[in-house]
């Protein structure tokens, strides 16, 4: 039942000319505009700092310090989002970016990223996810679906009992066979994006390995691959190594022009 989003998807994509391409050269599908998504980012960034606490002093420089180090290599419309950062007071390991640039990490992922680098791989990959459009295009997809389900309910005369338990079959078929591998592209994208701005901004990409290294301690059980809306974590750390000649590269001429971040890790 996969063909029957993708066939909406592709009819919008035609009348709406809305396709565009990421950082990394895919095909995008877009539907709306980056004002539209910036508010929303705002908004969703404004209600994130009524929940939790927000964190300042030494912490707050710390990751604005990396944060900064990271922006200072963008340009073009990359270098014109609102990008700041807040460190929340919450023992997940997590970090998030929203559309417009504003971005959060959490302090318990400051306690598995033990230095600059690695932390400068997790802010670099939240950045890679506004850099590339994702917002736009998981909700512009998921619009799409939605579309697709309401035309498919019309025109085979889904009614009744019966066919609300079909369109929740092809509900869960759009789930798992689009929406969360379509997720899962979008981290693997946001890695390799990340990889290189870290490295243009003379981190080392090898924290983002080691990184990984220390998640993968941290962690329990992972849900199967198929399921899950990240890649897992042996196949993130296989995608940074796959990459990271390129990324050493980019590095090695960073730190030869100059750039060598210095941002003090709290004690």
């Amino acid at each position: 039942m996969r063909w029957i989003p993708r066939i909406a998807i592709g009819a919008l994509c035609i009348s709406l000319a809305a396709c565009a391409s990421s950082p990394t050269g895919r095909q995008q599908f877009t539907l709306y505009s980056d004002e539209q998504l910036n508010q929303m980012g705002q908004q969703a960034f404004e209600q994130y700092q009524e929940d939790l606490t927000v964190v300042g002093g030494a912490h707050a420089r710390y990751a604005e310090c990396i944060a900064d180090a990271l922006v200072a290599e963008l340009s073009g419309r990359d270098r014109d989002y609102n990008w700041q950062i807040r460190v929340f007071q919450d023992d997940s390991a997590n970090a998030f970016a929203l559309p417009g640039g504003y971005m959060g990490i959490h302090t318990g992922l400051l306690d598995i990223a033990t230095n600059q680098d690695q932390v400068a791989a997790v802010v670099g990959h939240e950045m890679g996810h506004v850099m590339a459009n994702h917002a736009n295009e998981r909700v512009s997809t998921q619009s799409a679906t939605q579309v697709g389900m309401s035309i498919l309910s019309s025109v085979a005369g889904l009614q009744g009992p019966q066919g609300e338990q079909m369109l929740g079959l092809l509900g869960a078929g759009a789930q798992y066979g689009i929406m969360l591998p379509f997720s899962r592209r979008h981290e693997s994208e946001a890695d390799v994006i990340g990889l290189r701005l870290m490295a243009e901004a003379g981190f080392d990409p090898r924290a983002s390995v080691t990184l990984w290294e220390n998640m993968q301690s941290a962690s329990g059980g992972e849900p199967p691959v198929w399921m899950s809306t990240h890649p897992s974590q042996g196949q993130r750390m296989a995608g940074l190594e796959a990459n990271m000649d390129d990324a050493l590269s980019r590095y090695e001429q960073a730190r030869s022009a100059g750039r060598q971040p210095n941002c003090q890790r709290p004690g």
